[in-house]
This record gives C-alpha cells, structure tokens and sequence, in this order.
C-alpha cells in the first residue's frame, strides 16, 4: 500500500483525487493539504507518504516552492505533479526544482496510477500526450536551427521575399499591399512555407530565416 500526501487548494478537485487513487486498491491517503505550507506541516508533525502528489498553482505555498523546500529537507520523497499547466517553463521548472513526474489533470486514471507507482520508484515520468509535444517541440527546434541544404528544400523568390516580410512583423494585409497580391494569396503562402520547411509555427519559420539568412 502506497501511502500519499494530496495536496490541491480546490476541495472538490482534491475530493475528486482522493477518491479516483483510493479506488485503485493500493493507494492510502494519509493526509491532504490547500497548499505547500500544509503538506511541510504534515511531514513535520510525523506523516511519512511515499509519494507527495501536488498542484502547481496553490495560494500561499506554490507547488514549485513546496518541491524545492521537499527537496532540501526530505529529498528521499518523490514528488508527482498534477496541474493544468502543459507550458514548458513549468514543466522545465518542476524536473529542474526536484519533482520526479508531472501530468496534466486531463490524464486518465490508469495513467495517474502508473505514474504514481513509477515516481514511487524514484522513476522519472512525463505525461505521454506532454512527451509527444516535447517530441514534436524538439523536432522544430532541430528545424529551425537547420538549412536549406540540410533539409534538402528550395524556396523561390517570392517564397523568400515572403519569409523576410514576416520577419519584419507584416500582417497578411500588410504584406499582400506591399507584393501587390490577395491576402489569401499571402496565406496560402505563410502555410506553404510552414509545411515546407516543416516548421511548427510562423514563430518557428522566422527562426528558419534568421539561420538562413533570409531575415537580415
């Protein structure tokens, strides 16, 4: 039995928690706290989880401060995070902070109970559908840093001179006044280009032109 510290400040959502692991058969939950301050009191006053299983965004004690202060006092315990949050800097900053797993609270619960289970290990664990975005976020990174030749690709004049004009932070109406073309021809192209170079985002392919030169 895999005793766990549950702490969320949103009494139905933690209710919701306690109630989806409980039902699993092999988790206890023996204490429950609104914030980081609490589950430090928990420990204090002689719990000893297994697993602490937090949200992020807490008043008073955050869920970011409450796995550095874990870390520094009681690094044995793991911590898994459950949060909203699917952005990088909370997810870089909760792995780099000490926790050992982060889901979004969209997972299911066969996922939850075999990421609480695999940080209880002292296994790190990253949601699978956050993986596939990290996975997707590193292959248009290596994009953008890449050339033309690498990529094996060729991009027209108009196709370049497009590129350059959204470097410079034109709008579609802007750039289409400018070529003298439609807007939904400038569309057509900004699409063009993404799925031609591969980029993820238009933020992306003018990381692309910068390398490339085609952004001075």
């Amino acid at each position: 039995m895999l005793k766990l510290i549950l702490a969320e400040d949103d009494s139905l959502v933690r209710n919701g928690i306690r109630m989806l692991l409980e039902s699993e058969g092999n988790f206890e939950i023996v204490g429950e706290a609104a914030n980081g301050s609490e589950v430090l009191q928990l420990i204090s006053g002689g719990v000893q989880p297994d697993v602490v299983v937090t949200d992020m965004n807490m008043p008073g004690m955050d869920g970011k401060t409450l796995i550095r202060e874990l870390k520094k006092y009681v690094p044995t315990i793991p911590v898994l995070v459950l949060s909203q949050w699917e952005d990088d800097e909370n997810i870089d900053k909760s792995f780099s902070e000490g926790a050992h797993g982060y889901l979004l609270k969209t997972v299911n619960a066969q996922e939850l109970f075999f990421a609480v289970k695999q940080v209880s290990k002292g296994h790190k664990y990253l949601s699978s559908d956050l993986s596939i975005k990290y996975l997707q976020r590193s292959v248009s990174g290596f994009i953008a840093h890449s050339s033309l030749e690498e990529l094996n690709i060729e991009l027209n004049s108009r196709e370049k001179e497009i590129v350059k004009l959204i470097g410079l932070g034109l709008t579609n109406n802007e750039i289409a006044d400018k070529l003298f073309i439609s807007r939904r021809t400038v569309e057509g192209h900004r699409q063009s280009l993404i799925e031609k170079t591969g980029c993820r985002n238009t933020a992306t392919l003018v990381k692309f032109g910068v390398v490339n030169g085609l952004i001075d």
